[in-house]
């Protein structure tokens, strides 16, 4: 196990900066947040085109890259950096998690048409869906004869979809986005918005007779996503140090204080631990060790990690990082939305504590 950036990585990661510094800078993501959509489709298509992004976790025989979760985590990481509004974790991650777990001729089939980008998918399970739920916690939808009838809340990417992949009586199928009422929810996340769907005797099509690859599936997608959460608590760290070297007061520069010294080294040591956590998870789930050990644990850590990095960055920004106008806020509400995400930290640690063997506290 390493959990240093091979040369491909810091490729694949160079080219995806530099992609996001020229189309999706701080003032561009919060003019999108105001629009009638906060996907950047146009963004996603060169992500998926110039870069291969919505194929990196597919099998070169079906058109994708045949990439490992090391290299989806670099990309994480990036998107985390920019609160890019594009559906790569839900779509290339999650869905993709999901069909690559079956086998089927017929997830081969979508996952072929997902590899281009052309074509977006969404896992049709509530985003707080805990990997360690019973059938990841979806009980909301039935399917009787191909048909499926029922509604699941908070859905992330489901607005952004060409295909809905939808776990009903014990099997996953795949359903047109069209047949189903996506419906927009009030998030808290701006650039990564939620929705409720409704199927309503739908047409599905089986792509896995259990639902063995979902869990997979959430477990990828926890364990991926702490890489995202460590973008956003590095982008928050390395903003905030340079503007306390810049805001002067009493003909001094802020960060001279020692006070602010103390709170920013602190908060260094926590973005170093979330780093080498994410990076153990993603080497784990890329066949590198104990896969559900390490995302408990990277789950457990960054989650909190990136809302007090977050947390950190609006108050030492002072006046400026409450308005409007600057990007900090978006960090807040993806660090806050991420952290319930897949699985809160409790649940990761109740997690951890059976994966250890800890015992629990004594009985009173």
């Amino acid at each position: 196990m390493t959990l240093l950036y091979s040369e491909v990585e810091e490729e694949l990661r160079a080219a995806v900066r530099d992609l996001l510094a020229d189309r999706c800078p701080p003032a561009t993501v919060l003019a999108r947040v105001e629009s009638a959509s906060s996907y950047d489709a146009d963004l996603w298509k060169a992500l998926a085109r110039d870069i291969g992004a919505a194929g990196l976790l597919i099998p070169e025989e079906l058109g994708g890259a045949g990439a490992s979760a090391r290299e989806a985590a670099v990309v994480l990481e990036e998107l985390g950096r920019a609160v890019t509004p594009v559906p790569f974790l839900t779509s290339a991650v999650l869905a993709t998690g999901a069909l690559a777990g079956s086998g089927s001729g017929a997830a081969r089939d979508l996952l072929a048409e997902l590899a281009t980008g052309e074509r977006t998918a969404a896992l049709a399970v509530s985003f707080a869906a805990s990997p360690y739920a019973p059938a990841g916690g979806t009980s909301g939808v039935r399917a009787e004869g191909g048909r499926l009838t029922g509604r699941v809340a908070a859905v992330a990417g489901a607005d952004a979809a060409d295909v809905l992949i939808v776990p009903a009586s014990g099997a996953l199928y795949a359903v047109d986005a069209a047949d189903a009422t996506v419906e927009p929810a009030v998030s808290l996340d701006l650039t990564r918005p939620i929705a409720a769907v409704t199927f309503s005797d739908a047409l599905g099509q089986p792509v896995a007779d259990d639902l063995a690859s979902l869990r997979a599936a959430l477990e990828l997608g926890a364990g991926l996503l702490a890489s995202e959460q460590l973008g956003v608590a590095e982008w928050c760290l390395t903003t905030t140090v340079a503007y306390v070297k810049e805001r002067h007061q009493f003909a001094r520069p802020v960060g001279s204080f020692q006070a602010l010294k103390h709170r920013l080294a602190d908060l260094w040591m926590e973005v170093v631990q979330a780093r080498a956590a994410a990076r153990d998870a993603a080497d784990a789930l890329a066949g590198g060790g104990d896969a559900a050990t390490a995302v408990a644990v990277a789950q457990a850590w960054c989650g909190e990690v990136a809302v007090h990095a977050a947390e950190e960055c609006l108050q030492l920004h002072g006046g400026i990082g409450m308005t409007w106008e600057h990007p900090v806020h978006l960090y807040l509400k993806r660090a806050k939305a991420d952290e319930i995400a897949l699985g809160t930290p409790g649940d990761h640690r109740d997690a951890l504590a059976h994966l250890a063997d800890l015992p629990g506290p004594p009985a009173s």
